[in-house]
């Protein structure tokens, strides 16, 4: 959820997310310090999709279409071995991004009226956010202390949603990748 501040978070939005439980030891507190996602309550992820739809559309038949398009995906292993960055932002990256990748474009080409990122970026980059709007110098030493730290791994074996109530995001729902 890069490029985001708490203040751009909006009651109703919702949001799907790959949890990385894995990661939380090594990341928290530069994440609580230095990511706004972090701040609002949302743990360590890789994201699938944001924005997805508004919370007051998504009913019984969403859920339903999410578990089925989600349900046709099989579990995966991901590896963090290396930081990258985007602009103002450092972030784990996930190898393989392939699957992840393909939950996003299956995501998205089900609800062509939610974009990745708003249609912002032309390119999905799955990552795992850090740190946003910080100086190189603060970006480098966050990167030698990860370095001791890493790799980690993840099994993938859900897609959470969670939508913003106003003040933190919460976790609505869960869907299994097929197995």
């Amino acid at each position: 959820m890069a490029d985001d501040s708490t203040s751009a978070f909006q009651a109703g939005q919702t949001g799907l997310i790959v949890r990385i439980p894995e990661a939380e030891l090594s990341v928290r507190g530069w994440r609580e310090r230095l990511d706004p996602s972090a701040q609002a309550g949302v743990p360590a992820h890789v994201t699938v999709l944001f924005p997805f739809l508004a919370e007051s559309r998504i009913d019984a038949l969403v859920h339903s279409a999410l578990a089925g398009v989600l349900g046709s995906h099989q579990a995966f292993d991901l590896r963090f071995e290396r930081c990258g960055r985007l602009p103002e932002v450092l972030y784990l990256a996930p190898e393989p991004d392939t699957q992840l990748r393909q939950l996003t474009e299956a995501i998205a080409d089900r609800w062509p009226e939610a974009p990745p990122y708003g249609g912002r970026f032309a390119e999905i980059v799955p990552h795992l956010t850090i740190a946003q709007g910080q100086e190189d110098a603060v970006l480098e030493e966050i990167e030698a202390d990860l370095a001791s730290r890493l790799p980690l791994t993840s099994h993938v074996s859900s897609v959470e949603l969670i939508v913003h109530d106003g003040t933190k995001w919460q976790e609505r729902a869960s869907f299994a990748l097929g197995e």
